[in-house]
């Protein structure tokens, strides 16, 4: 297995990286071509291997990656490139993955919906976190079990066999003929997934989308820890941590954040506690109403993980579906939720709502008061029987210090969880894991999320809970500093160009907590047509974004981005975070968003020359 020249070369690679490299959560989409996506970075990657070039700069200049690095990374892609140049594989059949049981979910969810059989063997003992009956019963799933003592006694099998491999060193993989998805299993680290064989190839860019939205990919931090052990041939060696301490600290901070005295759970991402909350829920409504319809209801045009991973999770259930839930660019939250739970009880349905408040990208924040009214309402059946109530999910990730779930709070009294991606203020960015805590009255769906989270093998790693014990503590102070920051640059706006359409919380909601740091800017358009009004407008949004990052290009940068420590962020949420809505829903506007640290008066001139040019 071994290739000397290509283990030195990532040697290299590895003292000569980019420091964001290890420590980035922002991707650049200037860089980023979303249908190359790792295709476009290896390729250049391969380059400079060939010219034996590992210089800093050559590093710097490659293209992004992914666009969010919870789907995948420079150092995963050389992790999954290192290994498949070992066993002369192509890079895109190795998937690695933070999680040790989503590889095998994401292959039974491509055969569930392609009905084809499957068999998992393995040696040893299956990993902890795997529920065969759990998987079963609440995903939905068919499988086959079978242990082997070796690789000799799996036959040929109508349908694809996977192989679960627990391994202590990194880029060990035997396939025979009969394996289609060889799985190592890395403690500490997560999985890497090979792909075996061309008559598979189609299951890799579903085995990524399931990386993309239900996980996350190997994190930079134990990318780097098994490239290493790949280099030196040698047994992974994690490194020791004060994970038991930072856990309770961080869970603390999110009781005290919150305003709440229930269980929080953290997990490797936004979207990986948003999939235990899902499946969490369909487990408990399987248990306690038994042969119901459930409903999801989720905004249409709402951040593209979230709205995706709903109908994802439909998909493959057949008495789960989702309904559109219209919320901002004229359409009232509350009003859109009363009409479809009052449906929704008619049909005698469990309904679970996600709705982000504020919303995104509109930045809208609806009565509460009167929500509340709508989400306590007691509806009945069409058979005068009592509805299910609702459960609200709410995605609290612009505004995460906002109290809405202690006693006494305005959403206490109603089935309320809210969880907030760690990527953006809960870390300032330096890591991706997000949580979740509900009100005293969901409990019982709490412990449910739990198991959920445990058997997704996705709670947080042991390096997230550190950046997280260190960040949260200082996370109330940086939102209203970010906030100070974006008020003054939203009111220059508004002075400096009156025809623009500007999207942010008022004073008012501002004295009630509400003080995000992020708004969207609608620019003045012109046309005879409304085709040219809206060409013109998309030419005008990339006009002011790249004026911005070529100005200020240590502070303004054209990515994803929202609670950063510094600096200012940009981009149109139709190609980035609505990237997988339907195109009808989606918002071709800019959104911003301000750190606590950043020149403002710098911003604020380069944004009068870009009026100046228009």
């Amino acid at each position: 297995m071994k290739d000397n020249k290509m283990l030195d070369y990532i040697q290299n690679v590895l003292e000569n990286m980019p420091n964001g490299w290890l420590s980035t959560t922002t991707h650049r989409l200037d860089i980023y071509d979303e249908k190359l996506a790792k295709t476009q970075f290896l390729e250049q990657f391969t380059t400079l291997y060939e010219n034996n070039n590992s210089s800093a700069s050559a590093l710097s200049a490659l293209p992004t990656a992914y666009d969010y690095i919870r789907l995948g990374h420079p150092l995963s892609c050389v992790l999954e490139w290192g290994i498949a140049n070992l066993h002369h594989l192509h890079a895109n059949n190795v998937i690695s993955f933070s999680s040790q049981t989503i590889p095998i979910l994401a292959i039974l969810r491509k055969n569930l919906l392609e009905n084809i059989n499957t068999q998992i063997t393995y040696t040893g003992d299956l990993p902890a976190c795997f529920d065969a009956e759990l998987i079963k019963n609440v995903y939905g799933y068919k499988f086959e079990l079978k242990q082997v003592d070796n690789l000799t006694e799996i036959k040929a099998f109508e349908g694809s066999t996977v192989f679960l491999a627990p391994e202590k060193r990194i880029g060990t993989i035997e396939c025979t003929p009969n394996i289609d998805f060889f799985i190592s299993l890395h403690e500490g680290l997560g999985s890497v997934l090979v792909v075996n064989g061309k008559q598979n190839e189609n299951y890799v860019s579903d085995i990524q989308h399931v990386r993309r939205r239900e996980t996350i990919a190997m994190t930079p931090a134990n990318s780097f820890t098994a490239l290493k052990s790949l280099m030196d041939q040698k047994p992974v060696v994690i490194a020791k941590n004060n994970s038991i301490a930072d856990k309770e600290s961080v869970l603390k901070s999110i009781n005290e954040i919150t305003g709440t005295t229930t269980q929080a759970l953290v997990a490797s991402s936004g979207l990986s506690i948003q999939y235990a909350i899902m499946m969490g829920l369909v487990h408990d409504a399987l248990e306690n109403h038994k042969g119901k319809a459930i409903k999801i209801i989720v905004p249409p045009n709402c951040y593209g993980g979230t709205n995706d991973q709903a109908r994802r999770v439909a998909a493959c259930l057949d008495n789960v579906s989702v309904v559109d839930l219209p919320v901002d660019g004229g359409n009232d939250m509350v009003q859109s939720i009363d009409k479809i739970l009052n449906e929704i009880a008619v049909e005698d349905a469990v309904p679970y709502i996600i709705a982000e408040i504020p919303t995104n990208p509109r930045v809208e924040v609806p009565d509460l008061i009167q929500l509340k009214a709508v989400l306590s309402a007691k509806r009945k059946t069409k058979d005068g029987a009592i509805a299910i109530d609702p459960v609200f999910i709410l995605d609290q990730t612009f505004c995460p210090n906002v109290h809405f779930l202690g006693e006494g709070e305005i959403l206490s009294t109603v089935r309320t969880i809210s969880f907030a991606s760690g990527s953006k203020f809960p870390s300032g960015g330096l890591c991706t894991a997000g949580y979740c805590v509900g009100n005293k009255k969901t409990v019982d769906l709490i412990n449910k999320i739990d198991i959920h989270l445990a058997l997704c093998d996705n709670e947080a790693t042991a390096l997230q809970y550190d950046i997280l014990a260190k960040q949260l503590p200082s996370m109330n102070q940086r939102i209203l500093d970010a906030y100070k920051n974006t008020r003054e640059f939203v009111n220059f706006i508004h002075e400096s160009l009156p025809g623009a359409k500007i999207n942010f919380v008022s004073e008012e909601l501002a004295k009630q907590g509400f003080t995000p740091s992020v708004f969207s800017l609608d620019l003045p358009t012109k046309g005879n047509t409304d085709e040219e009004r809206e060409t013109y407008k998309r030419a005008l949004n990339l006009k002011l974004i790249n004026l911005m990052i070529t100005e200020i290009p240590k502070e303004s940068k054209f990515c994803v981005s929202y609670g950063q420590l510094k600096g200012c962020y940009w981009t149109i949420p139709a190609t980035s975070t609505q990237g997988t809505t339907k195109e009808g829903d989606k918002d071709y506007i800019v959104r911003a968003s301000l750190s606590p640290n950043l020149d403002l008066e710098l911003h604020k001139k380069v944004f009068l020359k870009f009026i100046e040019n228009i």
